[in-house]
């Protein structure tokens, strides 16, 4: 089926002008204005926007955690994630201490395959570094494209690495032109103070948030830095949430080392006030938690100072009655946030309709930078002749509510309920085919493609 664009104004990380999309083949055909092209099917985009389908590559779905799952499977997360213009994921295998890589992709791919709506691709979290883990690492990146290896600094027992293995893992991930990522946090600091307020009787969500303060995100961003440079492995820091941990990554640029920052779209817009409200902070009970105003402000600074690369949700959804888990203890609290539907129209809302940042920055942070940095650029993350025909029309003029009972993700609350937005999706399409047009969903499961990913050289 072909299809014809017309009069959208379409914006890129560098771009912003007028024209027609022609789409054959999955592809974008050609660009340009007045095109007389036949097309079986033609939408006009005038007055409208049309930027690249979004990419959020941290997300969560169907994951085993704390004795439950992530309430949003790979069709209803894929789904949703439509809904709000992000036509690619990229989600995370987690290795069990003991097992293969290997055994974690089959667990993985039994749960995702035929089952997405959008393409998604994945990072592995390396979470036992040994001898026979090395040996796998090659054969991920150049047979299976997956070339991101996320670590963890904290989750002692379950996820988390030593320095001695995070060094191991560089060395042989940078060898075969891969990318380590990390979880940035000082886990045995966390594992004390959470705790030091469990034995006091403090068990709050309030004290998820104390429990992680500023300085175990600071610490952790900074000695990452330290073992990338050395190794010389390109590294990059999910959810950095602060100002401590977003200077950390400053000083390491005074040695010209390129260490990529993501944010994610709540701590641009929420802050750890919301854990005063009760047992109903349990709804922005995450890792890292939210933080103060300052580190807002410090995160918009930072994504305009070209700092921080990519804006990404950690969608991680569990319903109330999962939350409740840790009712009477806020250490047994599903530690998770649903905002993959939202991600887009917030940040647009947020950022560029305030001014915080402008319409190409936009586009940069929530689709090009991720294709760029994990191995998909151009085909993913832009609108050229030969890409992917993932697009977006985009009123920017239209107003709405966000609400637990119009979002399409699989969870019964949401975290921003009533806010109000200015800038509403209308169609997206994934690879040519329409995928959501007036809020009707028109793919079914299975049509999302596994994406293999190039090898990175982590500076974008």
């Amino acid at each position: 089926m072909t299809t014809l664009i017309r009069n959208g104004r379409i914006i890129t990380a560098s771009e912003d002008y007028i024209a027609d999309i022609f789409i054959e083949d999955e592809k974008i055909k050609t660009i340009g204005s007045d095109l007389t092209i036949k097309a079986d099917l033609i939408l006009d985009a005038t007055g409208k926007m049309v930027f690249p389908g979004g990419i959020d590559p941290h997300v969560h779905l169907d994951m085993p955690f704390m004795g439950t799952y992530s309430s949003d499977n790979y069709e209803t997360g894929t789904r949703a994630a439509l809904f709000g213009g992000t036509t690619m994921v990229i989600d995370f295998i987690l290795q069990k201490q003991g097992n293969s890589l290997q055994s974690a992709l089959d667990e993985w791919r039994s749960r995702s395959d035929n089952n997405c709506l959008g393409d998604y691709s994945f990072h592995i979290a390396v979470t036992d570094f040994n001898p026979s883990t090395k040996k796998e690492i090659k054969k991920f990146i150049e047979e299976e494209g997956i070339t991101s290896f996320k670590t963890f600094m904290a989750y002692k027992g379950a996820l988390m690495i030593d320095d001695r293995q995070m060094i191991g893992l560089m060395e042989e991930v940078k060898q075969h032109g891969g990318m380590v990522t990390v979880h940035a946090t000082n886990g045995d600091m966390i594992d004390y103070l959470v705790e030091k307020h469990r034995t006091a009787g403090k068990l709050s969500p309030l004290y998820h948030y104390l429990s992680q303060p500023e300085v175990t995100e600071a610490e952790a961003s900074e000695r990452f830095a330290d073992l990338a440079s050395y190794t010389g492995c390109p590294g990059y820091i999910v959810h950095l949430t602060c100002e401590g941990a977003l200077n950390a990554v400053r000083n390491a640029t005074k040695r010209n080392q390129h260490i990529l920052v993501e944010t994610c779209i709540q701590y641009l817009v929420l802050d750890a006030s919301l854990y005063e409200k009760d047992f109903d902070g349990a709804k922005w009970v995450m890792s890292p938690p939210l933080r103060q105003k300052k580190d807002q402000e410090t995160l918009w600074a930072g994504i305009n100072q070209g700092i921080v690369k990519v804006v990404a949700t950690d969608h991680c959804p569990f319903k109330w009655e999962q939350k409740k888990m840790g009712e009477k203890d806020f250490s047994k609290i599903p530690n998770g946030h649903p905002a993959i539907e939202h991600r887009m129209e917030l940040l647009f809302s947020e950022g560029v309709q305030k001014g915080k940042i402008s319409i190409n920055k936009f586009v940069e942070v929530s689709c090009t930078n991720p294709a760029k940095i994990f191995g998909m650029f151009p085909r993913k993350g832009t609108i050229g002749i030969g890409s992917d025909a993932d697009l977006v029309i985009f009123d920017p003029e239209e107003e709405h509510i966000i609400s637990a009972a119009s979002h399409h993700m699989n969870v019964d609350y949401s975290a921003y309920e009533g806010w109000k937005l200015k800038g509403k999706i209308k169609t997206v399409l994934l690879r040519g085919t329409v995928a959501i047009d007036n809020n009707n969903c028109k793919l079914e499961k299975g049509y999302g493609q596994f994406i293999k990913r190039e090898k990175v050289s982590g500076n974008i």
